[in-house]
Parts: C-alpha cells; structure tokens; sequence
C-alpha cells in the first residue's frame, strides 16, 4: 500500500469517529466501562496470586537433628541436605537460638522457660526451603531416610490444605478473569459492529461505485481501532493513578508480614498493556468482522 494511501485511510478513519459523534460515544464508552472493570479485577488478582505466592514461599522443612550426632556428622549431613534435588536453601538454627525464639513467640508466658537454657532440650535445626513451593512433601520424605536425624516437620496437614486452596483459588482467578474479558470483547464489539451497520448504506454505495474490499475496510479498520483505543486511555488512567493513591494513602496499613500489596511498577505497566491491547483487539475485530457482511452486494 503507498504511503499516500494510508494517509488518506487514517484521515478517513480519524474523521469518521467525528461524523458519527453519538455512536462513536456509545461505542468509546462501552470500551471504557467494560475495561474499567476488567482493570480493577486484575489488579485484584495479580495481587492475591502475589499474596499466594508470598504464603507458600513461607512454608519451609525442619530437619531436626539427632541429639547424640557429633559436629562431623551435622556437617555431614549439612552437606547430604545441599545436594539433595530440590533444595534450594539450607540454613542452621542452633538449639539456644532455637529457645529464644520459642520464649519470644510465647510473650509472657515463654519466661516459664527461661529455665531451660542451663539445659537445653530442644534439637539444633537444619531449615530447608524447596526450589518450588509445591515440592515441600517431596524434599521433607526424602531427607527424612538421611542419617542422623531425629524427625522431619513441615506442618503436613496445613500445607496439604494450603497448596489445595491456592490451587483452588489460581484457577477461580483464572477462569474470572478469562470470563470477564471474554463477556467485555463481545459487548464492546457488538457496540462497535452497531456504528458500522448504521452505516451500511455508505459501505454498499462505495461498493457500487467500483471501490474495491481493501479500500473500504481500511477506514473502518482504522476508525475501529482508535475506538478501541480511545476507550482504553480512560481506564488505563484510573489503573495507573488509582493504584498509585491507593499504594500510597492504605499500602503501609496493609502491609502484614507477607500480605503486601506489589509495586505500583511494573504492574499498572502491565495491566495498562493488556488493556490497551484489548482495547485495540475488540474494535478492529468489531469494524471488520462488521464491514465483511455488507462487502457483498
């Protein structure tokens, strides 16, 4: 295509929203409330799948360690923990470091321990965290058959119940999102496809007047997209800004150890990109996929 052309088919396109002021309105506007929302819902997922994460990189495995095993063999078996498959950390928690936190965690009633510390029953404590959250289980049987150990802990009900329910939830978040987007794509194109039907009698005109298939969808191809794009810019702004006062004013109250809320960049930069990308998407899909039944006279 010359460059004069597509000059005249963005004109064209540009001016068209203009000359259709209402139903351009309406089509702008249904972009703008649909991707609104479908902004604001995944803002809200992104966050809750961050918060999952955040909640299954906690659970970690205690390997505690035989009371009778010498130095040589707690550095042996140090050693046997890093090279099992899996393990992506592994930190020590000696026994009296291990009691100071137990009298810290118990606040008042953990001064009935401080007994304890001539001494000290507790085990010294091997900490492993999985390269993946979901292989917990797997690491903790594995090195459950090393020697030297007395028990291996990793709350095995609760994160049983905890990997099921982010499981659950991911998959809630994802059909939802899926969902919405697929309900805002249909309303927003038919919207679009109403502003091009009440045109059809322009297009049929061109089309008697010998204008060829490429030379009429051009236009609408164009005048579809800034629609869609358009209707975008308004949701995409709130995202942005709204996040960013939101971050601002409630982000330190809501901050509770892992629950956080994530950064303000570069999520709106991503979420805006989808937005924008759907935006676009819908209108282009809309123009055509409306233009192509009045192509044929």
């Amino acid at each position: 295509m010359k460059g004069r052309t597509l000059t005249r088919h963005i004109k064209e396109g540009t001016k068209n929203i203009g000359r259709n002021g209402w139903m351009s309105f309406a089509s702008i506007s249904a972009v703008t409330i649909m991707l609104f929302v479908v902004g604001v819902f995944l803002l809200l997922i992104m966050n809750v799948n961050q918060f999952m994460e955040n909640v299954e990189n906690d659970v970690e495995v205690r390997v505690y360690i035989d009371l009778t095993a010498d130095e040589q063999e707690q550095e042996a078996l140090e050693e046997e923990l890093e090279q099992t498959e899996h393990v992506e950390s592994v930190s020590f928690l000696g026994k009296d470091e291990g009691l100071d936190q137990l009298i810290e965690s118990l606040g008042d009633e953990g001064k009935a321990f401080e007994s304890l510390r001539d001494e000290n029953p507790l085990n010294d404590t091997y900490i492993l965290q999985a390269t993946d959250p979901q292989l917990t289980e797997e690491v903790a049987e594995e090195v459950e058959a090393l020697p030297n150990i007395d028990r291996v802990d990793y709350g095995e009900q609760v994160v049983e119940q905890l990997f099921e329910a982010t499981n659950v939830l991911r998959i809630i978040g994802i059909a939802l999102v899926l969902g919405l987007m697929f309900t805002a794509m249909f309303l927003i194109s038919n919207t679009i496809k109403l502003t091009i039907v009440a045109r059809r009698k322009e297009i049929q005109i061109m089309k008697l007047v010998g204008a060829t298939n490429g030379f009429i969808r051009w236009p609408f191809f164009i005048e579809g997209l800034l629609l869609g794009v358009l209707g975008a810019l308004p949701p995409v702004a709130a995202v942005v800004f709204g996040y960013q006062y939101i971050t601002e004013e409630f982000g330190s109250r809501l901050q509770i150890n892992f629950a956080e809320l994530m950064p303000v960049y570069p999520l709106t930069m991503q979420v805006s990109l989808i937005l924008l990308g759907i935006g676009a998407l819908v209108g282009v899909w809309g123009s055509i996929a409306s233009v192509r039944k009045f192509l044929k006279v």
